[in-house]
């Protein structure tokens, strides 16, 4: 039921709609677990946003008609900054972040920026930053440059006219949302029609060589304030960590992620885990897997989050026909953009899934860019979008993003991210440039 609108939603008409009186559900079986009423304590700590948004407008369509901006220009910076550590996940590991950042100059002058943020390598998905490169100097920025000014709802129905190359046009989208924010002088999520909240974090730890140095981890971030903790999975290295994080942390709320490592002939393993009182298993099995998954979410009372599933608005239809998972994990690069992000995240509300923001992970770009997102009270638990020092020796961006003793990231109340792109850091990490006008 359409509402009245305040002056931010005016002013970018962006056209809300109200949602009456929804809560988290769990959906979940009856169990004897003792884990399981641990789940649903800790899982109380994630309803704080829904409890207090009753009544309020909590989804925003994907109808765009006033944001428009003239580009003068367009310049691709190709980054490399190395991890603090390398991080190793089920199908591969990287030691350093491979990123394109994308500057976008208007005729008045004003810059935005966007990131492109596939992995290096096609372990995660058929996107890599050479593949997305090409994309965007062949042919995104080229149809940018066609019309004399740039309209987001004409450049989104554009890009999702378009198959394949999702991350580059996150990318080149992320930076046309942003150069229009910073000329409007106003924030990233006003200009999306959110509400500004400070944004809760979770951790996402990777695979080790042993339980103890997984453990010196959780022990340092859960420390930090991280508000929730996700450990990597594989076969072979799932059930002693879980259980041993478990026994250690037992009232930590606690997910893994299998990348998916999986499959339906592994169903005593999810078994097992059902026994630990998880917030959820995230992508447990293969992208395309989805009939599959459907049958292990009936076997389990875990939810089941999809990740690699969810990658496009046809495919999270699919999940929930097939009752394939309860959870959506929305990550911007993945889908496309900070549109279709909406698109899917009011999709996947309307059928009653529960969501959160994900992360490739980012530079500080698309991660400021993904923490505006994550301010959407449709959002169920927090995002693995974490302070940038937890993952890089160093970032892009000034302030380095940070997390408060309670977990919660904090955005600075300025125009567009909020966040200032620091060229010296862009030059001293850049190993490629390429300029359009």
């Amino acid at each position: 039921m359409a509402g009245q609108l305040g002056a931010a939603e005016q002013e970018t008409s962006v056209v809300l709609i109200r949602v009456n009186s929804w809560i988290v559900c769990s959906r979940q079986k009856q169990s004897t677990n003792s884990h399981e009423s641990a789940r649903k304590r800790r899982k109380s700590n994630f309803e704080f946003c829904h409890k207090s948004q009753r009544d309020k407008f909590v989804f925003i369509s994907s109808i765009l008609v006033a944001q428009s901006v003239r580009i003068e220009s367009i310049v691709l910076h190709r980054v490399r900054v190395p991890f603090v550590e390398p991080f190793r996940i089920s199908n591969g590991v990287v030691a350093e972040k491979n990123s394109i950042l994308v500057e976008v100059k208007t005729e008045d002058g004003v810059v935005g920026w966007g990131e492109c943020s596939p992995m290096s390598g096609s372990f995660y998905s058929a996107a890599t930053p050479d593949t997305s490169w090409q994309a965007l100097t062949e042919e995104l920025i080229p149809r940018i440059f066609e019309p004399e000014v740039v309209k987001l709802s004409e450049l989104y129905k554009q890009f999702r006219e378009m198959p394949g190359d999702a991350f580059a046009k996150a990318g080149i989208e992320g930076a046309i949302w942003d150069v229009y924010a910073n000329s409007e002088r106003i924030s990233l999520c006003e200009a999306l029609g959110l509400t500004r909240r400070p944004v809760p974090s979770g951790v996402a730890i990777g695979i080790f060589d042993n339980v103890e140095e997984l453990l010196d981890r959780v022990r340092l971030y859960v420390g930090d304030g991280y508000q929730r903790v996700k450990i990597k999975i594989e076969p072979g290295w799932d059930i002693e960590p879980v259980s041993a994080v478990r026994e250690e942390f037992p009232d930590v709320p606690l997910m893994v992620d299998a990348n998916a490592a999986y499959t339906v002939n592994d169903k005593p393993v999810f078994s097992e885990l059902d026994r630990f009182g998880l917030m959820m298993i995230e992508q447990p099995l293969a992208a395309n897997a989805i009939d599959e998954a459907g049958a292990l979410q009936a076997h389990l009372n875990t939810p089941l989050c999809a990740d690699e599933s969810a990658e496009s608005l046809t495919h999270l239809n699919r999940l929930i026909e097939k009752k394939a998972a309860r959870i959506i994990n929305i990550k911007v690069q993945r889908v496309g953009g900070l549109s279709e992000a909406l698109l899917m995240l009011e999709t996947a509300r309307n059928a009653g899934l529960e969501c959160w923001v994900g992360t490739m992970p980012e530079l500080g770009i698309a991660s400021a860019q993904g923490l505006h997102l994550a301010m959407h009270s449709g959002f169920s638990f927090p995002t693995d979008i974490e302070a940038s020092t937890r993952w890089y020796v160093d970032d892009v961006i000034e302030p380095l993003i940070e997390i408060d003793k309670n977990g919660f990231i904090h955005v600075p109340a300025e125009a567009g991210s909020g966040y200032k792109v620091s060229r010296t850091k862009i030059e001293q990490y850049t190993t490629a440039v390429e300029s359009f006008a």
